[in-house]
């Protein structure tokens, strides 16, 4: 039987470790989280596993919010409640035999907590150097692909292709 994958994201934590992350949030913390959950997006396309978002109600007071972009789970916590200790009751909910389930954050803290009710660990710094090769490995499976993709479905001669390019250009 196979378990579930599940990663639980830090989001502030994660937005501070990563440096493309941490220098954009001095601007505009909004895109910091725009971008932090476009790459968790992709995280989830190519792993397949379910991605949440978990992120402080830092300067967002009220009840909790809860969102999908991308298809991430995105979370904002309650008012007096921080991303810490809702991963802590998220690990407690979502356990069982048939789910993994991995927390990206850097707070050594957190990561003894979480790991003592049975969830992995990640640093965020292993999590960015995993987005890079998750990257490089789409990069690499996209130019193989348009190396490997006919220039056309009918096969032509070079003098025919060569007319059609003329055509498609404009040139007589």
């Amino acid at each position: 039987m196979k378990k579930e994958n599940i990663l639980l994201v830090d989001g502030y934590n994660v937005i501070g470790a990563w440096e493309e992350l941490s220098r954009m949030k001095n601007e505009r913390l909004a895109d910091a989280r725009d971008l932090l959950i476009e790459r968790m997006a992709e995280y989830k396309a190519y792993m397949g596993w379910r991605v949440i978002v978990v992120f402080d109600a830092y300067m967002m007071p009220g009840i909790e919010k809860k969102k999908r972009r991308h298809d991430v789970e995105v979370l904002f916590t309650r008012e007096k409640e921080t991303a810490d200790e809702r991963i802590e009751k998220l690990v407690a909910e979502l356990s069982s035999r048939r789910v993994e389930i991995h927390v990206a954050t850097s707070d050594s803290t957190e990561q003894w907590v979480i790991f003592a009710q049975g969830a992995l660990r990640k640093s965020a710094r292993e999590l960015e150097i995993e987005m890079n090769e998750i990257n490089q490995s789409i990069k690499e499976k996209v130019k193989d692909y348009n190396d490997k993709r006919p220039f056309s479905k009918i096969p032509l001669s070079d003098e025919i292709a060569s007319i059609f390019e003329k055509w498609r250009r404009g040139i007589k």
